[in-house]
């Protein structure tokens, strides 16, 4: 019952704070917002792999085929929260914010032998931004809110040795509010526009690993990730209001499905592990969003949206001298790099941002329980045309509870 009740807790838990992550770029205006893969604090600290890592002490959601590999006595949680410090600049003029939140909240527990299973919140998307400009007669201000999040239940299993599949169904919600406010300056009028995307869906990702012994000390795992293409479920909307009038008109209300998609998403990676000690990955992702529907809203002026292919290469590094020497010994290092192709389009110049990361994870005293902490830098810029240039400095940190719920006293 005490075990049931924490479940419990946990899940009330994640939907209070689902919408806590907050984006703090204005790129995150177009589409969906920017795009999350789920990577936790361990893996964004060796450059945001995961596609081949297994872990027994550690929750992968980027691979639910790692489920399987859940240590058998205990039951695991990790907790993430970013802090995120931007420095953009456009056309000379430079701009400072900060942004952060809960980034993720997940679960990981053994079912029955070879079988582990997994529960959590993690986002889909994130968008947040504010920024004005001058035109003709007055100013314009244009602000973007909400995100997509996701509760999911997974499995991951081992029905051969060496070969592990899973999957997560996911429940997706969110509502994204991209709003412009134009305020006329001769007549001090304000009237103000919102686009507002509101989805109630179910997604699912599937994945696979297989794993392998190389020589005496090496093992090698091929992991592969894949989300089907899909029609979101939910509505949109506009609304007009002039503010010296109470009354708010609603535009083009109407369902997503059939006009709003999800595209095909494919993630391929192999890792090598050596003694136990250290750990190497290399991943890349792929989503064809230029052939995904995202169709403009009946009855209300916006712009023409082309998003592009998203592609991401992506490597990291793990080491960790000894778990049973010193504390120093015990401490656990990582560092990573990555390029990412975005699918963000802003007439005709393609997002991109790559980024290099460390992180290091402190063993708790007398426990299994690690907090890791992860610093990364990241450029995002657009081209072939150059737009906002941002430059990141994120701070994450997880902890990662590893409580032996399973272990079973002896009776003396």
């Amino acid at each position: 019952m005490k075990r049931t009740f924490i479940l419990l807790a946990v899940v009330a838990t994640m939907a209070v704070v689902a919408s806590a992550q907050i984006s703090v770029t204005p790129y995150s205006k177009i589409g969906y917002g920017m795009l999350s893969d789920n990577a936790s604090g361990i893996q964004r600290a060796m450059g945001g792999v995961g596609y081949a890592m297994q872990n027994g002490r550690a929750i992968n959601t980027m691979n639910p085929a790692s489920y399987s590999q859940v240590d058998s006595l205990t039951f695991l949680w990790d907790v993430g929260l970013d802090l995120t410090n931007l420095w953009s600049e456009e056309d000379g003029k430079k701009g400072h914010t900060f942004g952060g939140g809960l980034d993720y909240l997940t679960s990981q527990f053994r079912i029955t032998k070879h079988l582990g299973g997994s529960l959590g919140l993690v986002p889909y998307t994130s968008v947040g931004y504010s920024f004005g400009s001058k035109i003709d007669n007055g100013s314009e201000y244009r602000a973007g809110s909400g995100g997509i999040n996701q509760l999911y239940l997974g499995a991951g299993y081992e029905p051969l040795r060496g070969l592990s599949v899973g999957f997560n169904v996911s429940y997706m919600f969110g509502t994204i509010i991209n709003s412009s406010t134009v305020i006329v300056g001769s007549t001090s009028s304000t009237s103000v526009f919102q686009r507002i995307v509101e989805i109630r869906d179910w997604n699912i990702h599937l994945g696979l690993q297989y794993a392998h012994n190389v020589g005496r000390n090496g093992r090698m795992v091929w992991g592969v990730s894949y989300k089907p293409r899909k029609s979101f479920h939910g509505h949109v909307w506009g609304t007009y209001q002039d503010a010296s009038l109470a009354r708010v008109d609603s535009v083009g209300y109407s369902s997503l499905s059939g006009k709003y998609e999800q595209p095909h998403c494919l993630g391929i990676g192999v890792s090598y592990t050596h003694r136990n000690r250290l750990m190497a990955e290399v991943d890349f992702t792929y989503q064809d969003w230029s052939k995904a529907k995202y169709d403009a809203l009946d009855g209300f002026e916006v712009e023409t949206l082309e998003l592009n292919r998203r592609w991401k290469v992506a490597g990291g590094l793990q080491y960790c001298a000894n778990r049973r020497s010193s504390y120093l010994g015990m401490m656990t290092w990582r560092a990573g790099a990555y390029y990412n192709h975005d699918y963000v389009n802003i007439s005709g110049n393609n997002v991109r941002d790559y980024g290099v990361s460390c992180g290091v994870g402190f063993p708790v005293p007398n426990g299994k329980t690690t907090i890791n902490l992860g610093l990364e830098w990241k450029h995002r810029y657009a081209a072939p045309t150059s737009l906002i240039k941002e430059n990141y400095f994120n701070i994450t940190l997880g902890v990662n509870f590893n409580e032996s719920w399973f272990w079973k006293s002896k009776i003396r």
